[in-house]
């Protein structure tokens, strides 16, 4: 299942596997984040720069961290099987903003997945085909975004959603992670100036507007894809919930 945009897109996936041994009632989540030259020429394929491995720090503490997924809803059979959850984030056209709409793709990706169901018979794991039953929506249990705010004028103007050249101006840069209830479940100043702790808390509420607003969106366009799908009579909607 794929998650376009004018700049990435997001491939969901699933695998039934082995657990982790410290952790036997839970399945697997990972976030892999990919920057190639498909995205900017300033980036090599295949070696891992300081972007990249920052992006990719703060997927993992906006999104599976904050347990978005519930993992345990993931576990087969103890010890022995459980769903194991990819999403791979891949950059086609970077122009800015590359954390906030990364995180916009993975989360819609979660929401909009269906995995294989699955039973356990006879201490064997089956798991059933789309045209034997019907797939399973994943559990997300809240819906965290990021949103990156980018300093100038010492501090005394800020913008959201910057562009490449508005970042590369800018003299500092500050991300929030919340969810619509306004936890926060990430905040963190990567590079550039000092940033007043006023900053953040000014844009606290600029950032739960935001977060609001593209949740909003994204589960517009997920009822649209939902209605759509159901009249085409190709799938049917589970009954389980994820709304939270």
């Amino acid at each position: 299942m794929l998650i376009s945009a004018y700049s990435l897109i997001v491939r969901i996936s699933s695998e039934v596997t082995k657990p982790h041994d410290d952790r036997p009632f839970d399945g697997i989540f990972t976030i892999a984040l990919e920057l190639t030259a498909m995205g900017s020429p300033a980036w090599e394929n295949g070696r891992q720069g300081d972007l990249e491995t920052y992006v990719s720090n703060v997927l993992d503490r906006v999104i599976r961290h904050s347990n978005a997924l519930d993992t345990e809803s993931l576990c087969v059979l103890k010890g022995v099987s459980c769903w194991n959850v990819r999403a791979d984030v891949h950059i086609t056209n970077y122009d800015g903003n590359l954390i906030d709409a990364a995180c916009i793709g993975v989360m819609a990706g979660l929401q909009h997945f269906r995995r294989p169901d699955a039973v356990v018979k006879d201490g064997q794991v089956i798991v059933y085909g789309v045209d034997e039953r019907v797939p399973v929506a994943l559990n997300i249990t809240h819906k965290p975004l990021s949103v990156t705010f980018h300093t100038f004028d010492e501090g005394k103007r800020v913008i959201v959603d910057a562009t490449r050249k508005e970042e590369q101006a800018s003299e500092a840069d500050v991300v929030m992670g919340l969810n619509n209830a306004g936890d926060v479940c990430y905040l963190s100043k990567f590079s550039g100036s000092p940033v007043s702790a006023m900053v953040f808390v000014n844009k606290s509420s600029v950032a739960l507007e935001k977060v609001k607003e593209i949740n909003g969106i994204i589960d517009k366009a997920l009822q649209a894809d939902l209605a759509k799908r159901a009249k085409g009579g190709l799938i049917e909607e589970s009954r389980a919930t994820n709304d939270r």
